[in-house]
């Protein structure tokens, strides 16, 4: 009925503002990827890469490593070898040991049948980036089995914390 009031042309002007005007210009306020593990065996030499952007340096973020298991993953741990570079910067690595259940509580994250995913806060405190530009990550895995099996995808989050 309202478009039987209009013409069709300012049907779609009005539209147009509308849409338009609820389109606010906001920076991307975190970052995530996570990248396969071929046939979820994790070989040590396969290493996860990616790269963000960091433009807000007065904001804090938190700093999360995202891994998916399957429920077949034979460990409640992994550690893993995560290494971060910043412009103009040589990688820095730290070895981490990610806890990932109990044999009281069982996997922690989400799960769907078989299949679970954690995110797990890297540091304890949202952290801030001194300089702007482009941050460089690489993440391994460091455990005796060679390949690690039932490994799905590792990755990281960078998520700007709330002000």
């Amino acid at each position: 009925m309202f478009s039987k009031l209009m013409k069709p042309g300012a049907f779609m002007m009005f539209f147009m503002i509308l849409v338009l005007g609820a389109c606010k210009h906001n920076e991307l306020n975190f970052f995530e990827k996570s990248t396969p593990i071929p046939h979820y065996k994790w070989d040590d030499k396969f290493v996860a890469k990616g790269s963000f952007e960091i433009k807000d340096t007065l904001s804090a973020y938190h700093i999360y490593v995202v891994l998916r298991h399957t429920d077949a993953y034979k460990y409640n741990n992994i550690w893993l070898n995560i290494g971060l570079q910043s412009p103009g910067d040589s990688m820095y690595f730290q070895k981490v040991d990610l806890l990932l259940g109990s044999d009281a509580g069982g996997w922690e994250g989400t799960g769907l049948n078989d299949i679970w995913e954690l995110r797990k806060a890297l540091v304890a405190r949202p952290r801030r980036f001194i300089k702007p530009g482009t941050y460089h990550y690489a993440i391994a895995q460091i455990m005796r089995d060679n390949p690690l099996e039932q490994v799905m995808s590792v990755g990281l989050r960078v998520q700007k914390a709330e002000q």
